[in-house]
């Protein structure tokens, strides 16, 4: 069992360089999806990604419950590539619907609680077979404007670094290219 993260910022490689962990592994793979269409660029995003992987890849999409789906679908012959974490704490953020104030203190709704913990618990109990994490690192510019964006930075940032904690191997891509945070090359 083996579990890894790739970090980096936008169009930085990170998606390609896990595709190609996965594609090496050698082992079934499930591509887990944590992506919505919202709106066209978001649609040729996701159609981008979707010309990339081969065609046999099973792909399963899942906005929210991510522990739920990886419970079901990691086991010893497979390898489960989810992208990305990122994506799925906004969509965590945003999952009841309620309007967010410009400024002061932003209040998550239960369910990011609930399922960021279900996460983090099952790293630790150690699921059986091989998980590839895609995330952003959104921390390494200014700090963004308005309390939303601030909360989102700071989840995410926080995050990773439960990620990274529980995982094997952490690399960090830039350029395309990866350097290696945790554990030998991924």
């Amino acid at each position: 069992m083996s579990r890894s993260l790739v970090l980096g910022g936008a169009r930085s490689g990170k998606s390609a360089h896990a595709e190609r962990l996965a594609q090496a592994s050698g082992k079934e793979v499930i591509y887990v999806a944590t992506s919505r269409a919202g709106d066209a660029e978001m649609a040729a995003r996701i159609a981008h990604h979707l010309e990339r992987r081969p065609a046999h890849w099973k792909t399963v999409e899942e906005e929210l419950a991510l522990a739920a789906v990886l419970r079901e679908y990691c086991a010893p012959q497979r390898l489960v590539l989810v992208d990305c974490l990122t994506l799925w704490l906004s969509n965590l953020m945003f999952c009841d619907g309620r309007a967010w104030p410009e400024v002061g203190e932003v209040a998550l709704p239960e369910r990011f609680h609930q399922e960021r913990a279900a996460l983090l618990d099952l790293l630790d109990a150690g699921p059986a077979g091989d998980i590839v994490f895609v995330s952003n690192e959104v921390g390494m510019g200014i700090v963004p404007w308005g309390a939303v964006s601030r909360c989102f930075a700071d989840e995410a940032g926080r995050l990773n670094q439960a990620v990274a904690a529980r995982v094997d191997h952490a690399v960090f891509v830039a350029a395309g290219l990866p350097l290696v945070l945790k554990g030998s090359a991924c």
